[in-house]
């Protein structure tokens, strides 16, 4: 049985599906890339913005339209935006075969199974918290070490689509990115929706540098990124960990929504401006070749002018490496909803488009004071036909931050140091390497295909969970 899985959103999306595929490996699923010959479709959905929505909404009716013309046997939606519009999408798709919210995917495979459509047993069961990867960088991999959220902002549903938040354990955390290292992992970005709140919730005295500390002695993974902490959250601990150990990368995806004391407020933000400009500046403090990403909001019921002036005015002092923005679009449930949407559209695009000119120039400036130095990076595609090399330094995530074009030999997930001799087009640095520091892991077939994994030493034997 043939299984085409499409994801949708976040990489905390991706972490889902990886393992939701591995559970469905357990029980005779084949993944395949082309959809033509899935005799089974997945859409894990995303129903973070409208524009999230309406792509997820076009792959199931596309998946349905398969199933109708015969080229599918069963058609699946699952995740956030299910979570949400269950009983809409279920009474205007009845193609699709069922739906399950982010809440309800632990029934996935017994909803198969009970249908048929699945084997009930398998030859050889998949270790706990093994996930099948099925991008095209398997280097770079995400963990994901907590789910939901318990900040009330008024402009996210994601409360709504994934409950509070719970910590995973550590140990379990721990043990999956050990068998993502088995798999050939270099890199390891930590998700979650806050992961300064990780261990909060389990009163154990364990939160993220406890977290980090146990990844770094329990694994031999050179990158460790931190995507998504909450500027509250960063703590001394953190810093100073980071400080010290270098294979916790100098980089921090740390969102603030906005610059305006006004508009934090009616974002029911936990920060203020002060704290934004205090944090920052002593991030820089410890960790001065840190890079800081963000992200804001612009069009927020009740901007001004003037706040969105104070905005402009914060990112221009801060000056953050990135900065991904975004107008503000209602979503239903929450409490910014209940508020009159009343900037016009025309006025948030004029605004973002302001913002992203401001912010261009100050990543350009950013990027150029390193040109000239030699900066760690890892390299992630090698043209076989044009020698054609592409990386990211320590200061780029995957996907979001640029590249880094690269000359010299080195193959696909190989740690290299190289001298930066350019910027280009805004966001990518042109590099020369100069030395191989570390090659990619030799992964035997049957790793790279999740089976037969080995429990390591100190590695708990219970499955990834609560």
């Amino acid at each position: 049985m043939k299984v085409g899985f499409i994801t949708l959103g976040c990489d905390k999306n991706t972490v889902d599906s990886e393992r939701y595929l591995a559970l469905l490996a357990d029980h005779g699923g084949e993944l395949t890339p082309e959809l033509d010959d899935a005799d089974l479709i997945i859409i894990n959905t995303c129903g973070f913005i409208d524009a999230a929505k309406q792509e997820s909404i076009d792959a199931i009716v596309d998946a349905g339209r398969r199933k109708v013309d015969g080229r599918c046997q069963t058609v699946v939606a699952v995740g956030c935006m299910v979570e949400r519009h269950k009983s809409e999408l279920a009474a205007e798709l009845p193609e699709v075969d069922f739906f399950l919210g982010a809440s309800e995917m632990d029934r996935l495979v017994p909803e198969l199974l009970e249908r048929g459509v699945i084997d009930a047993e398998s030859p050889m069961a998949l270790h706990p918290g093994v996930r099948l990867y099925t991008g095209d960088l398997p280097h770079v991999r995400y963990l994901k070490v907590s789910e939901g959220c318990d900040h009330g902002c008024a402009f996210c549903a994601i409360p709504l689509m994934r409950g509070k938040h719970r910590s995973f354990a550590l140990d379990d955390v721990v043990r999956e990115a050990q068998l993502l290292e088995l798999q050939g992992a270099r890199e390891i970005n930590l998700v979650a929706q806050d992961l300064a709140h990780y261990g909060r919730d389990r009163r154990d005295g364990i939160a993220l540098p406890e977290l980090l500390t146990a990844l770094v002695e329990s694994t031999s993974i050179p990158w460790l990124r931190l995507l998504y902490l909450y500027p509250t959250g960063i703590s001394p601990k953190l810093l100073e960990l980071m400080a010290r150990e270098p294979r916790v990368l100098p980089y921090l995806d740390m969102p603030i929504q906005h610059g305006s004391d006004a508009m934090l407020a009616r974002m029911r933000r936990p920060e203020r401006a002060h704290t934004i400009r205090e944090r920052v500046a002593r991030l820089r403090a410890v960790v001065p070749d840190v890079a800081i990403r963000t992200t804001c909001i612009v069009g927020f019921p009740g901007e001004t002018e003037n706040d969105f002036a104070q905005l402009c005015d914060l990112l221009e002092e801060v000056r953050f490496e990135r900065v991904g923005a975004f107008t503000y679009s209602p979503q239903e449930g929450t409490s910014g909803a209940l508020l009159e949407d009343d900037v016009p559209m025309p006025v948030k695009r004029d605004r973002l488009e302001r913002l992203t000119d401001l912010q261009r120039a100050i990543t350009a400036e950013r990027y150029e004071r390193h040109v000239g130095r030699t900066v760690r990076a890892i390299v992630d595609r090698v043209d076989d036909a044009t020698g054609e090399t592409m990386g990211r330094t320590v200061w780029q995530a995957d996907d979001i931050d640029g590249i880094a074009r690269l000359t010299g030999n080195a193959v696909a997930g190989s740690i290299v140091d190289c001298v930066i001799e350019d910027v280009v087009d805004d966001y990518d640095f042109v590099a020369r390497i100069t030395r191989v520091l570390a090659a990619p892991l030799a992964v035997a077939p049957a790793v790279r295909a999740g089976r037969s994994l080995p429990v390591m030493a100190g590695a708990a034997s219970a499955s990834y969970g609560r």
